[in-house]
């Protein structure tokens, strides 16, 4: 099979499994994951095999694998769509695969499978646990089966053939079909448990909130058609059409087109990767299962809306030249990303649902990888949008592994007010959960770019290395604090959960969980640490060289132009190594003997409370907009205006219709025309029926009378 047909086949087996378990295997349990997980495996032997075909291709950014069809036709041409696998798209391709296989096989354990159905569960409400008799006749409560097991599988299917689309398409209109796909998806599955009010309002507010971005991208998408003829990457990132772009005046804020363009196609990121102003969503997201939590955090979402940056990035670019200073729409994506990156690490330090600062971990870490795009760091922002994903998916799940261990807890002691993902009910989990605390351990040290050994580290080092290089210091300063931070709320997360003793009944009866949710973590684990070995610069100290840059050489080969190695110095080195010991340090120094959230000094109210976006945006937009649909839309303009135009029409137009019907219809439509004609008819058929008596004699007579008649008139005309 080649390399182009096996493409156009991998996002297959997940959109036929959403099928086939909706139409068909929806009340077998056993065969709807068993379908999920087999399509999750094809697409990743699938995704294998063309990254092993790509990665042996010399100059695979000068010959991809590449396959189009005529789609749509636009008069003389043919609107095309494709798939496309350069070295950007083979190496996302890569992680995508293994995390959402990972993520599928995980969901099988997460969601209890073999368990017993719940004593009071129902569809749209998490699980509450199953009453057991053991042999000796004792009664235990245990976690109960998820009642929508099904379904889970089926969404998580559209969810992957989504995020697969988006990747390996050759052109932006499939890509948005793929991004539309996984909005979808996200409204369905951070609002699983739809009973739920906070789970459905998470689902709407998500929905809609990435909608905003969404209008803009797709005025972005519209702008290149119209300014290109065409949506191809390839057709686009010319030389030729880029310099176009670049030197047309778009009209608005003095920005070129490809500046308009890009900056367009940004706040579809904005939105999707839950940048500032629109980060809200993404915290609320937790409300979902967790599988969801690292679908959407790593695996497809918010990653899509890194990715179609970096895709962009030779249109967000054009005009710019390495070293030189940055483009009006390069400053902007930079300003947000650099921002996003400390903003959101300030909230994550208050944050008490073990969920929700890694929630604020991902809103900050994508803006890493924004401000690197913005400052042109291309190789820096794919290699940490890869490594985070592998330690993102990794710290989910295993979140995910302690809220289910705990819940173990909650059911033995049978004391439900306890909340199982508030870290400060944790404590001592690393006796109990020996694999997870291990693992976890292994994506917080990432997370937080501990030294050498973890892929984190290499990544942001490569970001604080290039914004340092370049001169661009206040994004340098703003990332090195922002990434302290993180390694502080790391150390705090990990202190809490796992280390001293534990601070409730339900952590002491905690317990590690089956092997479909450990065995994801190990395998998580090993990229956490070993992915980031095939990125260590050339000339770092004493390592540097002992493994090849494959990485540099490899994703460098997208550009036209390869990016420039950065000379080693350092001071951003130095950097690295004391915002990650030195976080990492404070976190457990500051943590380790506190009990209660009361002791903690972080638990600011306006840090706690998220700098109060959500209260400042239901005021300033969601009040305003409610009133505006509901009283003025709705009472006012449809009710007041036209409901009463509609009442003054009808009135009048029955009247028009009545004398119409009195003064026209029935006198010369009715009785004129139509009892009319039946009448003429009537009458001479009447004064015809008297000479039809049928004797001879007169038949005889009449023609005769008849005959003289009409003689008489021929003599007389033919004489005048």
């Amino acid at each position: 099979m080649t390399s182009e047909t096996l493409i156009w086949l991998i996002p297959l087996p997940p959109l036929l499994a959403f099928f086939l378990i909706v139409l068909f295997t929806n009340k077998n349990k056993a065969l709807s994951h068993g379908i999920g997980v087999g399509a999750a495996f094809l697409s990743w032997l699938g995704s294998m095999v063309v990254f092993a075909r790509a990665i042996g291709v010399e100059h695979l950014g000068d010959h991809p694998f590449a396959s189009s069809i005529n789609w749509i036709p636009t008069g003389d041409t043919w609107l095309k769509v494709g798939v496309l696998v350069d070295p950007l798209s083979a190496a996302v391709l890569f992680f995508v695969a293994w995390t959402i296989f990972m993520i599928f096989l995980y969901s099988v354990g997460y969601h209890n499978f073999g368990q017993p159905a719940g004593d009071h569960d129902h569809a749209g409400l998490p699980p509450h646990g199953a009453t057991v008799t053991d042999e000796l006749g004792h009664k235990h409560t245990v976690l109960s089966v998820e009642p929508m097991y099904s379904r889970f599988f089926a969404f998580i299917g559209l969810f992957a053939f989504g995020m697969y689309t988006l990747v390996l398409s050759d052109n932006l209109l499939t890509l948005f079909v793929g991004w539309e796909i996984m909005g979808l998806c996200s409204y369905l599955l951070i609002g699983f448990w739809f009973a739920k009010p906070s789970a459905r309002a998470a689902g709407v507010k998500a929905f809609m909130t990435t909608r905003i971005g969404d209008v803009f991208m797709l005025l972005g998408i519209a702008f290149l058609y119209y300014a290109t003829g065409t949506l191809s990457y390839r057709e686009i990132f010319t030389e030729e059409t880029l310099h176009v772009l670049a030197t047309v005046p778009s009209g608005v804020f003095g920005l070129s087109a490809a500046g308009l363009i890009a900056i367009l196609l940004f706040i579809g990121t904005i939105g999707k990767s839950a940048q500032f102003p629109l980060h809200v969503w993404l915290p609320d997201a937790m409300e979902g299962p967790t599988p969801v939590s690292a679908m959407i955090h790593a695996a497809t979402m918010v990653s899509a809306g890194v990715y179609a940056v970096i895709r962009m990035f030779p249109l967000l670019s054009a005009g710019w030249h390495e070293g030189g200073p940055l483009t009006t729409a390069m400053t902007f994506v930079a300003f947000i990303g650099a921002f996003t990156a400390i903003f959101a690490a300030t909230i994550a330090v208050a944050q008490n649902d073990i969920k929700r600062v890694l929630a604020y971990s991902t809103i900050s870490e994508l803006g890493f990888m924004i401000a690197a795009i913005g400052m042109g760091a291309y190789i820096a922002a794919v290699f940490h949008l890869i490594t985070h994903a592998f330690f993102k998916a990794l710290l989910f799940l295993g979140s995910g592994s302690v809220i289910h261990g705990m819940e173990h807890g909650v059911l033995h002691t049978g004391n439900h007010k306890v909340d199982p993902q508030d870290m400060f009910n944790m404590g001592g989990l690393r006796k109990k959960m020996p694999v997870t605390f291990w693992t976890f351990l292994i994506g917080g040290f990432a997370l937080s770019g501990f030294p050498l050994i973890t892929a984190g580290f290499w990544s942001k080092d490569e970001i604080l290395a290039d914004a340092f290089a370049n001169g661009h210091l206040t994004i340098f300063f703003t990332l090195a604090i922002a990434a302290f931070m993180t390694a502080f709320y790391t150390m705090r997360q990990i202190t809490l959960t796992f280390l001293g003793e534990a601070r409730t009944k339900e952590a002491e009866h905690a317990q590690e969980n089956k092997w479909t949710m450990t065995a994801p973590l190990v395998v998580l684990s090993v990229f956490a640490i070993g992915y980031g070995w095939v990125g260590i610069p050339e000339h770092f100290p004493l390592i540097g060289g002992l493994v090849p840059n494959w990485f540099h050489e490899f994703v460098g080969g997208t550009l036209a132009e390869h990016p420039p190695v950065l000379e080693f110095n350092w001071i951003p080195l130095l950097t690295s190594l004391v915002v990650a010991l030195g976080g990492l340090a404070l976190g457990w120094f500051v943590y380790k003997d506190i009990k209660s959230p009361a002791e903690d000094k972080f638990q600011i109210p306006l840090l706690k409370n998220k700098y109060y976006f959500d209260e400042a945006y239901q005021v300033i937009f969601i009040k305003p907009l409610t009133w505006f649909s509901e009283v003025f839309v709705s009472k006012w303009m449809d009710k007041g205006v036209i409901d009463s135009i509609l009442h003054i029409f009808g009135p009048t137009t029955g009247s028009i219709g009545t004398a119409i019907r009195n003064y026209f219809d029935v006198p010369v439509v009715n009785q004129f025309f139509g009892d009319g004609s039946a009448d003429a008819t009537y009458w001479i058929g009447k004064n015809l029926r008297p000479i039809q008596t049928g004797r001879i004699q007169q038949y005889l007579i009449l023609s005769i009378v008849v005959l003289f008649v009409v003689g008489g008139l021929v003599y007389f005309f033919l004489l005048a």
